[in-house]
């Protein structure tokens, strides 16, 4: 059963669960379908607090296709009350809302707007953890006026840094892409020595931190067949992409390569590195999703917060069938919270480092008086 909890009383304690805000993604697609299979998970209300962004209406809609009768929500009007044992929806919209299955319009690319816009501002406000974003159509958000290519780059603008790292992961294949959302055409223009470098620091950084790696290594693919062959099939390996690898080198990362990218993983060496840098989008997700399909996460590192997704998109041909797997999804949220945790043991440890050195430095005071 739903139902919607109207309560303004008393500032509410902070869950010690992370809190999750889920963003609907193209309401034409298997977003609500896989989150809600995601969500029914019998251990998932012991480990975090999911908060979908959308509408009580179109959640019920599309709960009817799955025929989930286990799941139940609670609608809320906002992030300020909610119901840490129960999956809440936060009514960003209450309009009867026209559903075309299967099909990229302006209406599907608004809310999705709508959904991701209300997240991140309850993000910024601190009453949620963490976003795990359901997949978006470019064609609906155009449509709609958003004027981004995607999720990666409207929050690395709405966080404000100066770069960011779109990074898929799952067990221990790590891949980040130095272009992401550009035409083939102009990848080779895109690509600077400089760009590699930030890509490299921020990768090197998210290893650690994120994911626990004491001193990662991470292979750079080359951008041209064979990785140019010595300047005989391109010259951006030798002017470009080397220079880069050995600047990080100089400045304590382990870099290696560039590798060419077809041997690179057909032979297997892809397994002895902890992460992987590809030039651009097909050379990094043709390989990763063969190798990984229905268990990768794509994670927008770089950011002062957390931001996880499937790696897979709206699929259109699926929608309405209940027939997609919600394997990425699950594995997404999973992400999420271990990198939450991950971030605020690291913090914490930190901040310990930061008081032994202050206690030790007024006990030397206090000794030389």
């Amino acid at each position: 059963m739903e139902s919607t909890n109207d309560q303004h009383q008393r500032p509410q304690a902070k869950s010690t669960k992370p809190i999750l805000g889920i963003t609907a993604g193209d309401i034409n697609g298997i977003g609500l379908e896989v989150i809600l299979k995601a969500l029914a998970h019998q251990k998932i209300l012991d480990i975090c607090v999911p908060v979908i962004y959308g509408s009580s209406k179109v959640v019920s809609y599309h709960k009817n296709i799955v025929q989930l009768d286990d799941v139940t929500f609670i609608g809320q009007r906002n992030a300020d009350r909610l119901q840490y044992d129960k999956i809440n929806v936060v009514n960003i919209w209450n309009d009867n809302v026209n559903i075309t299955l299967g099909k990229p319009t302006d209406i599907g690319g608004t809310y999705a707007q709508q959904s991701l816009e209300a997240a991140v501002k309850d993000l910024k406000l601190g009453l949620i953890d963490a976003i795990v974003t359901a997949p978006i159509h470019k064609k609906s958000m155009q449509l709609a006026g958003f004027e981004h290519v995607g999720h990666t780059e409207y929050l690395t603008k709405e966080f404000e840094v100066a770069d960011s790292l779109m990074l898929l992961a799952a067990d221990r294949l790590r891949v980040g892409l130095v272009t992401a959302h550009v035409p083939l055409k102009d990848v080779s223009q895109s690509i600077t020595k400089e760009q590699i470098i930030s890509k490299l620091r921020i990768f090197s950084e998210t290893l650690r931190i994120d994911f626990g790696y004491e001193r990662p290594n991470i292979a750079v693919l080359g951008l041209n067949p064979h990785a140019g062959e010595e300047g005989m099939m391109g010259d951006e390996e030798e002017k470009v992409i080397r220079p880069a690898i050995v600047e990080c080198k100089k400045n304590g990362m382990m870099a290696f390569g560039p590798f060419p990218a077809d041997g690179f993983f057909g032979s297997g060496q892809f397994n002895k590195f902890d992460g992987i840098l590809a030039m651009y989008h097909d050379q990094g997700l043709i390989p990763f999703k063969a190798l990984t399909f229905g268990n990768g996460v794509n994670f927008t590192a770089g950011l002062p917060i957390v931001r996880t997704s499937p790696d897979h998109g709206t699929a259109f041909d699926l929608a309405g069938k209940n027939e997609a797997d919600p394997s990425s999804f699950l594995h997404a949220m999973f992400m999420a919270i271990d990198i939450y945790r991950n971030r605020k043991e690291y913090e914490e440890l930190k901040r310990n480092a930061v008081r032994k050195v202050e206690f030790e430095m007024e006990k030397e005071e206090g000794d030389s008086n």
